[in-house]
């Protein structure tokens, strides 16, 4: 997958859970997760490479704290508008 793209979840109408894939190899699963921040979970691939953020507290999480955690993995920031949905929930 070369785009990250957001998913996001919802329970009765409201937000439960976001997840910001990431650009990764073809049939990259997941085997390990690391809590980034409060409320923000990245899981890598068997290689160590990052597949996705979970958002599991999205009404609370930022687009400044989300590209913290994308700067620490090397990756590029984020836009607001990237994660307008969140904001729009």
């Amino acid at each position: 997958m070369k785009d990250r793209y957001l998913e996001v979840t919802f329970r009765k109408g409201k937000p439960l859970a976001a997840y910001l894939y990431l650009p990764r190899s073809v049939g990259a699963k997941s085997t390990r997760t690391e809590e980034a921040l409060p409320g923000v979970l990245v899981d890598f691939s068997a290689s160590g490479e990052p597949i996705c953020l979970e958002i599991i507290t999205p009404t609370s999480v930022t687009v400044s704290q989300i590209n913290v955690v994308l700067s620490k993995l090397g990756l590029a920031a984020i836009s607001p508008e990237e994660l307008a949905p969140l904001q729009a929930a």
